[in-house]
């Protein structure tokens, strides 16, 4: 569950949340931290080495829907996500597509991974990024939505870095 459970989907909340983690500092060192409500303990930010990880939205659970409310459910959280875009791309110009499934064939594989995609997977964050930057001050920026798993709710987040965030290639 993340601070973000129970919130509507707001596209200028979420536009606002993303230009706030932009002016936010970013840790050049040091170990991967999760954050969260103190009395929830709900997840409101991961920080670590050189980038930062915060929930924009989260669904209602899935649990006990099938098709069609199933389909529904993810077709809502990729039109926000549709609609996220959309509106970075008009600010920043138009995003790259960086895939996560080498990362998570390669966390699989018991393989080393960057702070960013291994704190991504670390927090059930599946989905593919949709990345811009530079946009400011050296900083690149990454929108996404999943779900750990059928069940488990649909969760936007935006990561912000201080490095490139690359596509991994796939190894043979």
């Amino acid at each position: 569950m993340t601070a973000r459970s129970g919130q509507a989907f707001e596209t200028e909340r979420v536009l606002s949340d993303v230009e706030a983690l932009l002016t936010q500092p970013i840790p050049t060192a040091g170990p991967t931290v999760s954050e969260g409500e103190t009395d929830t303990g709900e997840w409101t930010l991961t920080r670590g080495e050189r980038f930062l990880i915060i929930p924009l939205w989260e669904s209602d659970d899935l649990t006990g829907l099938y098709e069609p409310e199933w389909n529904e459910a993810v077709e809502t959280a990729e039109e926000y996500l549709a609609n996220l875009v959309r509106e970075l791309d008009h600010r920043w110009g138009t995003h790259r597509k960086v895939a996560m499934h080498v990362p998570l064939f390669r966390k699989q594989a018991g393989e080393p991974l960057s702070p960013l995609f291994q704190a991504l997977l670390d927090n059930d964050c599946y989905g593919d990024l949709a990345v811009w930057g530079p946009v400011s001050a050296r900083r690149w920026v990454a929108v996404s939505v999943g779900h750990s798993d059928g069940d488990a709710p649909m969760i936007m987040v935006a990561a912000v870095c201080d490095l490139p965030i690359t596509e991994l290639e796939e190894q043979p």
